[in-house]
């Protein structure tokens, strides 16, 4: 999947969040956001949900 929107969280720098719109889904049109957290030497799946909105913060792609 390749996102159309990356954005750095407000509340911790280390996490990205990922966006890109879907339609038709099964709960109507949304952006699928997939959190990923740097770690020191990984990269951690937090969690992905479907959304009405992008959520505010840093743009770093898109």
């Amino acid at each position: 999947m390749s996102p159309e929107q990356v954005r750095q969280s407000r509340t911790d720098e280390r996490v990205e969040l990922f966006y890109k719109y879907f339609t038709g889904t099964l709960v109507g049109d949304k952006y699928l956001c997939v959190v990923i957290k740097n770690g020191v030497d990984d990269l951690f799946l937090v969690t992905a949900y479907f959304t009405d909105k992008v959520k505010e913060g840093k743009v770093l792609y898109g």
